[in-house]
Formats: C-alpha cells, structure tokens, sequence
C-alpha cells in the first residue's frame, strides 16, 4: 500500500494541471493511524463531490467489544460514530477555498432514528467511515494545495476526535449503548407481556414543527392513565412507568387537534430505536406494525383483496386484483393484505387517511343500499376477526366513527395531549344500543402467492462498445424522500409513511436494480428474502452489486422493502 507521504508527493506533482488528473490519486494510501481510501472522484469541481472513506483499525479505534457484538449495539455505536465525525467536518467544510463545491466535507445528517447505513460500518472493532470531499480547483485548474490541507490538516482531525474511542467524552460511548440495550429489551418485553406498544411516562411526542422532526419545546409531558401503567425494570435506567397498549384492538379517540395522530405518529416512529434527548427513547412499538391508509392512484398487482372486496360488478377476481389506478378503498384493501403478507402483527391506521366507504357502513347507508349491492365488506365487520383468529392487532385512531367502540378492547381519549383510558365510559354508552354487523362470513387471510415480474423491458441493457457488447449498469435516482428511478421504472413511496430517511428510499432503488440485474423474478416473498440474505451475509452495500459501496445507504425494514416490490 502507498503511504501517506506517496499520496503528498502525487498532489504536488499535479498540481495546477487541468482537474481530470485528480483521477490520478483513486487507491488506498496509508496514513499512521488509518487507511484513506479515495474510492470516487468527481470529473468535475461543479459535479457531486467525490467519495472517500478511512478505515480505522480496532486497536486504533479502541472501542470495547460489548458496543459492537450485538447487532443493536452496533448500529446504536455507528450512529453515534457517524454523528461526532459529522460535527467536527462540520468545523471544516469550505475551509479549503476554490470554484464550485471545492472545499466541501459533509457526511450524511442523520435524523432523530438511530438506522444502519453504509456511512459508518463497525466490523469486528474496524471503523469504516465514508464521506464527501470537493476536490478544491480553480476554474477547472486543480488548486492541489487546498486539498493538502483537506487531507492531512483537516481529515486526521476528524478522525483522531471523531473515532477513536479514547477522545470520546468521558461514559458518553457508554450512555449511548445503553440506551440501545434498553430499548432492545422494552422490544423483547412486548412479546411477553403480550403488548402491541409501550410510551413511557415523561416522552415527548409533539414535533416542533413540520418540517423539524426534533421534540416541541414546551410540550406537555405523556402521561399514562393508571389503568393501563405497565413498570418496566431496564438493565440500565432502571424502574420505567408508562402506558402498555395491550394487543388486541385499541382506539385513540378525542376532539380535534388533542394530541390522537401525534400519539400515533410517535407509534409509527416506534419500530425504530431513538437517540437520546429525541423524546421517544422509550416509545416503543412491535417491530412489524404498518401504519395503513387509502392510496388513491397507486398501482396494485395480483393482490388478494377478497376479504374486502369482492363480487366487482366488472366481473374482475378479487383474488388476483390488479389496477394501474387504485381507488381509496381498494388500496387500503391492497396495503392491509400486503402488511400481512409482510408478516405484521400491528396494523397502525387514522381515520383522517381512511377510505370512509371502507372502514363503516352505517344503518342508514345499509336500509337503502342492500349488502348483496355492495362489493365491500367493511374493515368493521373484519376487525375482530383479525384479532381473535388471526392475532393481528389494531391501534385506530377515530374522531367521528363510533362504531368502532363495539369491537374495541381499550379506548384511550386524547384530551390537551393528556391521556384518559374511557374504555368503561364508552362501553356503559353502548349499553341499550342496536349493534352493528361485527363479523362477516368467509374470513381468509391472503393468498400471499404474488409474483414479482423481472423480465421483458426491465432486463440489463447490453450496448455495443466496439469491442463486443458489454452489460450497462441501469441508472438509479432518487427523487427526494419519496421516490427513485431505476432504468425506465419509476416507483413513488410518498405513502409508505415509515420511510423516515431518504437513505432508505436510495437503499430500496438499489434493491430494486440489484433483483433486476441478478434476480429471475418470482413470489415477492422469495425475491424479499433473497435480498435480505444476501444483506446479512455481507452488508447492505452488497445491493450495489460490486464495485465502490456509495455512502448515503440506510437499511428498510423487511415491511417496506415488501412494500416497494408490492408496488413495482
């Protein structure tokens, strides 16, 4: 490997020559304490930065072996890796001067979810820590000088104080990882207690705004109503009071704007861990819950709608329902199926998202409109059923449909952001009225036999290169948070709501193109567990299918990778 003093001498030797000679300077070069790797380089200095990364060795990095053995204490350490090297970049970014995005040293900002990504790797104690230079110029003239000071001013800086365990703060690394064991046990602990979710006393749910995902100041602490307080003793924080949603099917009802979608968002963000000062560290939700809503427009394939929707006046099999067009009750119908074929144990849902068609028809509606004339049978009349014979909980969210109270186990009222269990209260004011259908016969789960489709135009491209034909890589872009091209497929995910981070969208595209290039197709269960597998067995940069593993990668969950094939 060539050494620091190496890569010194090949700047000098180009600098002020025209910026395609940086291309020059992509390798490994070996500096005292670590491995430079300059992996990408931009052809450009207007063009994205290029990519870099150092790997520190474990001896080096010096971190104990109990914050990376386990898989929660690994990602808890790589986020907390991730976020000091990105505060001391920060210190330096555009303190190397020049035209374009010269001087530039960023990593990816994570958010307030602790998740495995590519720009920060721990593997047996080695840190691997990627991240973006500008290579500075001026004009297009190479300014070798700046990047000097970028590499062996800037960047040794950021390691030795963003790296190494010994610079840390003292019982910081330590504070970090046992939070995460905390919250790994709270999630060992609602399987046994036989809870769908737990929101400790003292959480903060309210977001400070919008657009900012960081807890409210001033906001009113969560309580939990006496009824349903479950302690919890944690390894580490100790005696934890709050509010235990046991499974079966519970309601968050209440007036507008009292708290009912912020406590159900808080839930939502629940099946992922949190960093501390976050306000959800201890709201902690089964890891497979899927928030479900209408999805007016989405494209569904072969999916099994039947225990919703049948006898279509179209004639169409309910079984197999397809559409490029999905109306709002039949995606609901569509999203609820694939949850479960994606093995959730938590449907999560607001009445504001709902489909009103599909979740109530009422008297009224049922004496002029005969059941035999309407295709849909309600998410009322299949609630219960879910519950008792198919184990599936339900957290609901209602403003206005109280049908609902006939088939809920707990109802939970949101009043000024404070909770009140009235589940006795709504119970004494069914007493004396008619009920509602609650159960409907030909209760089925789904098919779950769908088929991914990746042949016919999806195929690689083989382009003549004078030579003969080689392969050509399909293109991949990501379109905000939301949505990402790859080749000639485009795939929208604004409604798969627990995508929290725009990495994760970019890790899907990959998957995507990955099954395209290597994958015969076939049931969406096997291609989802043939990605899996091969991510577990060798990182979630394997997607990328060879070749520089690009910073800026976060892992899904099982539930939304299922969710992005549902939807190709």
């Amino acid at each position: 490997m060539k050494t620091a003093e190496d890569l010194r001498s090949a700047l000098r030797a180009i600098d002020h020559r025209s910026y395609p000679a940086y291309k020059s300077l992509a390798g490994s070069w070996g500096f005292e304490k670590y491995v430079l790797n300059i992996e990408h380089i931009q052809g450009d200095p207007f063009a994205a930065p290029s990519q870099l990364s150092v790997t520190v060795g474990s001896r080096t990095a010096g971190f104990p072996a109990n914050c990376w053995e386990t898989l929660w204490n690994r990602a808890a350490l790589e986020d907390y890796l991730l976020r000091r090297f990105a505060h001391q970049a920060g210190r330096f970014s555009r303190q190397a001067k020049g035209s374009g995005k010269s001087g530039v040293l960023a990593v990816t900002a994570p958010g307030q979810e602790v998740l495995e990504r590519t720009d920060c790797e721990v593997r047996g104690g080695a840190v691997t820590l990627r991240f973006e230079v500008g290579f500075p110029a001026n004009g297009r003239t190479i300014n070798a000088r700046e990047l000097e000071k970028i590499l062996f001013d800037f960047i040794p800086v950021c390691v030795e104080q963003g790296l190494r365990y010994a610079n840390t703060p003292k019982g910081e690394v330590e504070r970090v990882i046992s939070l995460a064991e905390d919250q790994h046990f709270i999630r060992a602990e609602l399987a046994r207690l036989e809870l769908a979710a737990f929101v400790a006393d003292g959480s903060v749910l309210p977001r400070e705004s919008g657009v900012s995902d960081r807890p409210m100041k001033g906001a009113v602490p969560f309580q939990s109503p006496e009824s349903m307080t479950v302690t919890l003793d944690l390894p580490h924080r100790g005696s934890v009071r709050g509010m235990g949603i046991r499974r079966g099917i519970t309601l968050i009802a209440g007036g507008g704007y009292h708290g009912k979608s912020t406590l159900l968002k808080a839930l939502e963000r629940g099946v992922y861990d949190h960093i501390a000062g976050d306000g959800r560290e201890y709201v902690v939700t089964d890891n497979t819950a899927v928030k479900i809503r209408a999805e007016d427009g989405r494209k569904v394939t072969d999916t099994d709608i039947s225990l919703f929707i049948n006898h279509l006046p179209s004639g169409r099999d309910a079984k197999k329902f397809s559409t490029l067009d999905a109306s709002g009750s039949t995606s609901q119908a569509a999203n609820i199926a694939e949850a479960l074929e994606a093995g959730s144990r938590v449907l999560l849902m607001d009445e504001d998202t709902s489909a009103t068609n599909f979740m109530v028809r009422d008297e009224l509606m049922q004496a002029v409109i005969a059941r035999d004339q309407e295709p849909i049978t309600p998410f009322l009349e299949r609630a219960l059923d879910l519950w008792q014979k198919a184990g599936v909980s339900l957290i609901l969210v209602v403003g206005s449909c109280g049908e609902y109270f006939h088939v809920a186990g707990h109802v939970v009222q949101m009043d000024a952001y404070r909770a009140r269990d009235i589940t006795s209260q709504a119970k004494a004011v069914l007493e004396g009225r008619p009920v509602p259908a609650l159960s409907a016969p030909g209760f089925h789960l789904p098919a779950g036999d769908r088929v991914v489709d990746l042949s016919g135009n999806s195929q690689v491209r083989k382009n003549y290169r004078g030579d003969g034909y080689r392969q050509e890589r399909l293109k991949v872009k990501r379109f905000g948070k939301t949505a990402f091209s790859v080749g000639d497929r485009e795939l929208d995910l604004r409604y798969v709501e627990q995508i929290v981070d725009g990495g994760q969208t970019q890790a899907l595209a990959y998957m995507v193109r990955y099954a395209r290039e290597n994958l015969a197709g076939g049931p969406v269960e096997d291609v989802v567990a043939a990605l899996r597998k091969l991510i577990g067995e060798k990182g979630l940069g394997a997607v990328c299918g060879g070749g520089v593993v690009p910073a800026g990668l976060t892992m899904p969950r099982a539930q939304e990778i299922f969710a992005c094939f549902d939807r190709y």
